[in-house]
């Protein structure tokens, strides 16, 4: 057993956000002491940080169950020996992303909409990301190149919808973003904005007042969806910030990410709709998992995915029940996981 050094508590919530992303954890020794859990696994999870290194808010910590090696949410950040395994499908793009760039850092996979990865910057380095490999140095709309990415999306006004992701857009300061938003808001033709984050779940710190005039700032709709797997997530800090996104007058959905250990069973997926719902944040999505290389470990099969959002359906409100979908490359859109199969064949 690794004993802990140091105090173990939940960040004040008018805690520095940028000093609270600084201090996240990025050594496995330090994570598992502070869990106390056992030594033996130090070694698999400081190789596979090589792979991916280790990132995650004291904050999020704080909220997994000490001594418990199959926590929920530590299983979403702790490196493992499983990600070196080479599973045929896993591979390193696994939704097209490269294929289908308008510009660096500017993708348009569906028709009206495109999306910006505005930086290579997580709160927390979650071990299932489908960019865990992505070339962020490459591409990357924040690297000086807000007016190229900006004049991509005016040239094209098929564009409708701009949905800022990353990386993880909140990693930029509010005068940063703030400068994309209102540069947004002057394209005439960009209608709507989209806001995909899972820092009001990880390091809800992040929910300033700043940053919520910076979202109001934008003239049209907007829309931020968060990023919870699991009710436990969600705590007081999380809820006191979601509460500062909802004065904004931004509509608020959850995509959840169907993973193997972490919420594969009926009573943790009933627990997110109801905790999602607490706060009213509505369950949109609900992923299965995207074949990234290094995660495979994480996958569950169509067939158990579908039997556990039938038997969700019958115990929820169907506004608690996310759809179940898949992203599928080339497609227009999210594919529902109806049980059919699906002919990917051009």
């Amino acid at each position: 057993m690794i004993t802990a050094h140091k105090a173990f508590t939940q960040p004040a919530g008018a805690r520095n956000w940028q000093q609270a992303l600084a201090e996240a954890v990025r050594d496995p020794r330090e994570l598992l002491e502070m869990l106390e859990l056992p030594a033996n696994l130090l070694p698999s999870a400081r190789r596979a940080a090589q792979l991916f290194p280790l990132r995650v808010p004291r904050g999020y910590v704080a909220r997994m169950q000490r001594g418990d090696p199959a926590d929920p949410l530590l299983r979403q950040v702790l490196p493992l020996e499983a990600e070196f395994e080479e599973v045929p499908g896993f591979r390193a793009d696994p939704v097209g992303d490269l294929d289908s760039q308008l510009d660096p850092g500017v993708l348009k996979k569906y028709p009206g909409r495109a999306l910006l990865i505005t930086t290579g910057a997580c709160a927390v380095h979650c071990r299932y990301c489908f960019r865990r490999h992505f070339p962020y140095s490459e591409q990357n709309a924040a690297r000086g190149r807000w007016h190229q990415a900006l004049t991509a999306v005016a040239n094209d006004r098929d564009i409708h919808e701009v949905i800022l992701s990353g990386g993880d857009p909140l990693s930029l300061g509010d005068d940063r973003l703030g400068e994309l938003i209102q540069g947004l808001g002057q394209i005439s033709h960009v209608k709507r904005l989209r806001i995909h984050s899972r820092h009001p779940v990880v390091l809800p710190e992040r929910v300033t007042r700043a940053l919520c005039r910076e979202i109001e700032r934008f003239p049209g709709p907007v829309t931020v969806v968060l990023h919870a797997n699991h009710a436990r997530e969600i705590d007081s800090h999380v809820r006191s910030g979601i509460g500062r996104l909802r004065e904004t007058g931004a509509l608020l959905l959850n995509q959840a990410v169907l993973l193997r250990g972490v919420n594969d069973n009926i009573e943790a997926l009933e627990a997110l709709g109801e905790a999602l719902t607490a706060a009213a944040v509505s369950p949109y999505y609900l992923h299965m998992l995207d074949p990234v290389a290094g995660a495979a470990h994480f996958d569950v099969p169509e067939s158990r995915a579908l039997d556990l959002v039938d038997r969700l359906r019958r115990r929820a409100p169907g506004y608690m029940v996310p759809r179940l979908v898949r992203e599928i490359p080339g497609e227009d859109a999210k594919t529902p996981v109806t049980g059919e199969v699906v002919d990917n064949t051009p």
